[in-house]
């Protein structure tokens, strides 16, 4: 199964990244996925079910120890692996 993660951590600072937000993007990009978009306003990423889910993991936890207060996502099913 594959998936696709978008997910947005909060509170926002429109001048420069706050440290959760840096944080949750250095676990997605140092994953093992297939794509990776990384947005002012929120992140997507994609690829196997195993892999998505442990990186949610990590991102939910490197986020909250970095100060985020709120942590918003959308998971979805977009195929089977290999699809």
């Amino acid at each position: 199964m594959r998936l696709r993660v978008e997910f947005t951590t909060e509170p926002f600072d429109l001048d420069e990244a706050p440290p959760h937000a840096e944080a949750a993007r250095e676990v997605v990009q140092g994953a093992d996925l297939d794509a990776v978009d990384v947005g002012p306003f929120g992140t997507t990423a994609e690829g196997r079910a195993e892999v998505v889910l442990a990186t949610v993991d990590e991102v939910l936890r490197a986020s909250l120890r970095a100060g985020a207060t709120r942590v918003s996502l959308q998971l979805n099913v977009v195929g089977e692996d290999g699809s």
